[in-house]
């Protein structure tokens, strides 16, 4: 592989490695915000003067989504574990082990404004 072509295999490794980094924070920070809102409805039903069992349909379908955001990070686990199969069957830099975030390996020659 000649150096423009290395330089592009590269530069898209580092570009997948952010958007797949990105994407396993979005799902945490959901995981977060549904817990929030979970404790949220079940401290509010419990200090307002409604039913013992008021709003379980919704409780339960909130339960059941975050059942699928932790099946939705399964999945993710998986496709990060394919990538790093895929950088090291190629022999190339595409998916590391979890770096820091916005440390870039010093042998790559990309910058961060290529990787944008």
């Amino acid at each position: 592989m000649n150096n423009s072509n290395s330089n592009q295999v590269t530069i898209h490794g580092l570009r997948i490695t952010r958007d797949l980094h990105e994407t396993e924070a979005a799902i945490d920070e959901a995981l977060i915000r549904q817990a929030n809102l979970l404790a949220t409805m079940v401290r509010a039903r419990r200090e307002t003067p409604v039913g013992a069992f008021t709003g379980q349909e919704a409780l339960l379908r909130l339960v059941a989504s975050q059942k699928s955001m932790l099946d939705a990070s399964n999945e993710i686990a998986r496709v990060h574990g394919k990538l790093l199969d895929v950088g090291r069957e190629s022999g190339s830099f595409l998916v590391d082990d979890c770096p820091e975030r916005g440390v870039l390996p010093a042998d790559t020659g990309a910058s961060l404004a290529q990787v944008s």
